[in-house]
């Protein structure tokens, strides 16, 4: 007998890549319970799915950096109550300090589809009930016809796991100009976005303002305290865009309201802008 969950959940993380450096990325979760029926005539109870297998999935991934631990890109290391992390990737030298719960080191040489897939399965196979032979999971990403970008960032004044300041989305965007769909600049706002991290100004420091990291020249620093811990980031400037707010969904949404009015006052704007799947904010200028 098979039990199967569709859309249990999005997982929303970024993830270390070698050619691509920092990405933010979104993963919808399909689930599948392989096994016989137990003494209430059920595989699984649904309620226990979403209990057992959604917890354990925000547990190990969700709001979270997962780093190719077996990449020689890697070097991982404990020091100080904080997870230190170097990696070099083809766009430039990316470093974090956090709380270990702000890290997942996956066993492979790269994160994709299937390394995520067959870490959640092994993780949380063990989980559940004996009549339960096989766990498969499907991920996939979301099927949309417009534009989408891949960023990261870090929320510190958020009270959940947003505060990790190296977690992050794959979002689309849809902008209107007196009321009409303008794919131009769904376009470019997707291409000027696309791979980047999203820092705020106010957490920008100096190098030597760093506790626990070197930054080069070519470097941004961002270091804050949140209720979580103290987290630290260097990543090569080319990689970012500052913001002049904070980077919830609802500041960038206005953010790029405000940008767009800037360029033509003559125009009304909506910005709807989202924050992985399936939610967001919209801005009007």
């Amino acid at each position: 007998m098979i039990l199967f969950v569709r859309d249990l959940t999005v997982i929303d993380f970024s993830y270390l890549c070698q050619k691509r450096g920092m990405l933010g990325e979104s993963y919808i979760v399909d689930v599948e319970l392989h096994g016989g029926l137990d003494q209430t005539s059920m595989v699984l109870d649904f309620g226990k799915v979403k209990k057992v297998i959604k917890h354990a999935i925000d547990q190990l991934i969700d709001h979270k950096l997962a780093v190719p631990e077996l990449s020689a890109a890697v070097k991982l290391q404990n020091a100080q109550g904080l997870q230190q992390l170097s990696f070099e990737s083809s766009r430039g030298h990316i470093q974090m300090a956090a709380p270990v719960e702000a890290i997942v080191a996956i066993k492979a040489d790269t994160i994709n589809l299937q390394t995520v897939t067959e870490f959640l399965q092994h993780s949380i196979k063990p989980l559940l009930p004996a009549n339960i032979d096989k766990l498969v999971f499907t991920l996939r990403a979301e099927n949309v016809s417009g534009f989408y970008y891949h960023y990261s960032h870090g929320l510190k004044k958020h009270d959940g796991n947003c505060q990790r300041i190296a977690h992050g989305h794959r979002s689309t965007i849809q902008i209107y100009a007196n009321g009409m769909l303008t794919p131009r600049l769904n376009k470019y706002w997707c291409e000027r976005w696309q791979d980047i991290y999203l820092g705020s100004a106010e957490d920008l420091c100096s190098a030597e303002a760093l506790q626990h990291l070197t930054a080069g020249t070519d470097d941004y620093s961002f270091r804050y305290q949140a209720a979580q811990g103290w987290f630290e980031l260097t990543i090569p400037k080319a990689h970012c865009e500052i913001v002049p707010c904070d980077t919830t969904v609802e500041c960038l949404a206005e953010y790029i309201a405000a940008e767009l009015k800037q360029l033509d006052n003559t125009r009304q704007y909506k910005v709807v802008a989202y924050e992985g799947v399936g939610k967001g904010a919209i801005a009007v200028s």
